[in-house]
Order: C-alpha cells, then sequence, then structure tokens
C-alpha cells in the first residue's frame, strides 16, 4: 500500500499585504535593465504562426499580434491600442539571408551620414561590403489591456511600413490642445492610438502591415504619468 503524502493547506496572505509590500525587491531594477517585449506582426512566414514549427504559438495567425516575451497574442482585426511614449529612427547594417548572424552587423544612429556610403540596388540600400542598410523605426509604447492594464513594448516599423511610422509621426505631430494660454501640441504620450493590421499586396507578394488610427486624448492621471516615465527613462537611456 502507497503512502499518501499529505499536503498542508495554508491560507494565502491577505491582500493588504501584497499592497503594503507593492515593488519591494524592485528598488534596484531601472527600466532599461528589463527585457522589453517586442510586438510583433505575424506573417505567413512567421515561425510562431505555423503549427509544426518549433516557434507555434498556440492560437497564432498571420495578421495577429504577438507579444514575444509574455507570447499573448492581440486580434489583428479589432487591434490593439497604444500609447507612443518614445521614437528613435536608426540604420541596421544586414548581411544577405543565410549569410549573415541572423542580427543587425551593426546599428547606427538616426543622425549617421552611412546612406551616403550606399548604392542602390534594387530596393535596398547597398554598402561596398556587400551588406544592406534597413531604416528602422522604433516606436516605444505602452499597450493598454481592456481591464486597466498597461504593459510597456517595441513596435519595430522598416522597409513598407516606415511610410506608416512617418504617417503616424506627423499624427502625433498635428495633435492640439488648448488651455487658456492657447492652442499647443501636446506630448506623443498624451493621446491614444489603434494599431490594427491590414492586408498589403505588391509585386505577386503578399503581407501584413499596420493601420493606424487616433482615438483621443489619455483621460487618465495615472496612466499619463506612467507614461510620462516610461518616456523620461528612455530619454536618459538614449543619450
Amino acid at each position: 500500500m502507497s503512502a499518501q503524502v499529505q499536503v498542508k493547506k495554508t491560507q494565502m496572505p491577505s491582500t493588504i499585504l501584497f499592497r503594503e509590500d507593492s515593488e519591494k525587491g524592485f528598488e534596484n531594477v531601472r527600466q532599461e535593465q528589463l527585457a522589453l517585449p517586442i510586438l510583433k506582426l505575424l506573417q505567413n512566414g512567421s515561425g510562431e504562426a505555423q503549427k509544426r514549427n518549433q516557434n507555434y504559438v498556440e492560437g497564432a495567425e498571420p495578421g495577429m499580434f504577438l507579444n514575444t516575451v509574455t507570447k499573448k497574442l492581440y486580434d489583428g482585426d479589432t487591434g490593439i491600442n497604444v500609447i507612443p511614449c518614445y521614437h528613435k529612427m536608426e540604420y541596421q547594417e544586414w548581411a544577405e539571408f543565410g549569410t549573415g548572424s541572423g542580427r543587425p552587423e551593426q546599428i547606427y544612429p538616426g543622425d549617421s551620414d552611412i546612406l551616403s556610403k550606399t548604392t542602390k540596388d534594387g530596393a535596398k540600400d547597398r554598402l561596398p561590403n556587400g551588406n544592406y542598410i534597413l531604416t528602422v523605426h522604433q516606436n516605444y509604447v505602452l499597450i493598454l489591456g481592456d481591464d486597466g492594464s498597461a504593459e510597456t513594448a517595441l513596435i519595430s516599423m522598416s522597409s513598407s511600413q516606415g511610410k506608416v511610422a512617418r504617417k503616424w509621426l506627423s499624427l502625433q505631430m498635428s495633435q492640439t490642445m488648448k488651455d487658456e494660454s492657447g492652442v499647443f501640441t501636446p506630448a506623443s504620450f498624451a493621446f491614444v492610438y489603434n494599431l490594427s493590421s491590414v492586408l498589403n499586396s505588391g509585386k505577386g507578394n503578399q503581407w501584413y502591415g499596420y493601420n493606424v488610427q487616433s482615438v483621443g486624448p489619455v483621460t487618465d492621471a495615472a496612466l499619463y504619468s506612467r507614461a510620462k516615465d516610461f518616456h523620461t527613462s528612455l530619454e536618459k537611456s538614449n543619450k
């Protein structure tokens, strides 16, 4: 007769205790030390959307958004609401597919003159060493959940989506507010935007891209404060 292990049931701590000790243990952790999730727009060739692929994520389909850290999926038709907190443009040097490390060989800041050292090779800006330069818009955002939560994430836009990134920036900078002193341009993190996916086609290919719509101003003071803090931390780390 096998012995049975008795598991002693213990009472869970009161949520009051959890509240009192909130954020303890993270006193010396800075934003730049965290693994920032990437919000990935899944394509037909994305391993996360292929059932037999080792990277498959349950329920994933092309056109959905995927949080690469939590593996949470977001419907591409409904889209997600985000607050853009920080933007930077950079130039990434890539080797041709299958010949490099699978990562950028070099990353140059947005004020670099690296493009002046390239020549046009079809749609690519080719360097003398054979690598090419990809212009990338890095959008640091808060993803807003239906439950009131807010998660930090990075949205990278390049190639055909560079035009979308530029339009989104123009939309952000066209927003205005008015107070007793007159009309002014608010911070990027003062407004909420909806990102959904749309199927694009061209030259015999199909791919999913971003569609951006303005939702309206941030109406919660605590949420605005968190977005501002995220912006400030990124501004400091990118100096």
